[in-house]
C-alpha cells in the first residue's frame, strides 16, 4: 500500500479497512487507536477515484498521528497536509462536497436558561444539572452556577420560542 512509500512500513502493516454501514453523511473516518479507516459504502456510487480518494485523506490522519508519537496535533494541520501531499492529494480538503444525505435527528427534549432564555435542543435528557455557558461564562467568570440552570421545557413550547432550531 502507499502507506510503505512513504517510510511508514510498521504502519502499512497494521491498517484495517472497512466499509461502515452506520456512515451516513461523513464519508470515512480515521480510528488511530486500532489503526482501523472505516469508509462509507455510499462511495461506491461515484467515481472510483472517490473512494480511493477519501482512503488516501484517512490515511494521512492515521500517518500524521502515527508521526507525532502521542503529541497533540490539529486534523486537519500541518501534519495532516504533509501526509496528503506524500500521498499524492495536495491541497485535500478538511470537508467533502460529495453529495451524501445529512443526518436527520429528532430533538424529543428542550432545556431553556431562567436567566438569558436560550433554548438548548436534546436528542437525550441531561444526566445532572447544567447551566447556560455563555451565563456562566458573561456573569460568573466561567465558573459553573446554579444561578443559570437549564430547565426542561415542552417541545412545543420550545418550537414556539425557537422556531430557527431544527426540530424535525
Amino acid at each position: 500500500m502507499m502507506a510503505g512509500m512513504v517510510g511508514l512500513g510498521e504502519l502499512a502493516d497494521k491498517v484495517k479497512v472497512f466499509w461502515n454501514l452506520r456512515l451516513s453523511s461523513t464519508a470515512g473516518l480515521a480510528h488511530h487507536s486500532n489503526a482501523q479507516i472505516d469508509l462509507n459504502p455510499r462511495l461506491k456510487r461515484f467515481a472510483p477515484e472517490e473512494p480511493q480518494r477519501t482512503l488516501l485523506h484517512e490515511l494521512a490522519h492515521l500517518i500524521a498521528h502515527d508521526r507525532a508519537s502521542g503529541r497533540r496535533i490539529k486534523p486537519h494541520g500541518q501534519e495532516w497536509q504533509n501526509a496528503c501531499s506524500e500521498l499524492g492529494i495536495p491541497g485535500e480538503k478538511r470537508c467533502h462536497d460529495l453529495p451524501l444525505a445529512n443526518r436527520v435527528i429528532k430533538r424529543k427534549l428542550a432545556y431553556q436558561c431562567r436567566c438569558c432564555g436560550t433554548i438548548v435542543p436534546r436528542v437525550r435528557k441531561l444526566s445532572r444539572d447544567s447551566a447556560c455557558y455563555p451565563c456562566c461564562q458573561k456573569y460568573n467568570r466561567g465558573a459553573y452556577s446554579r444561578r443559570f440552570l437549564l430547565e426542561k421545557i415542552s417541545i412545543k413550547e420550545a418550537k414556539l420560542l425557537a422556531p430557527e432550531h431544527n426540530w424535525v
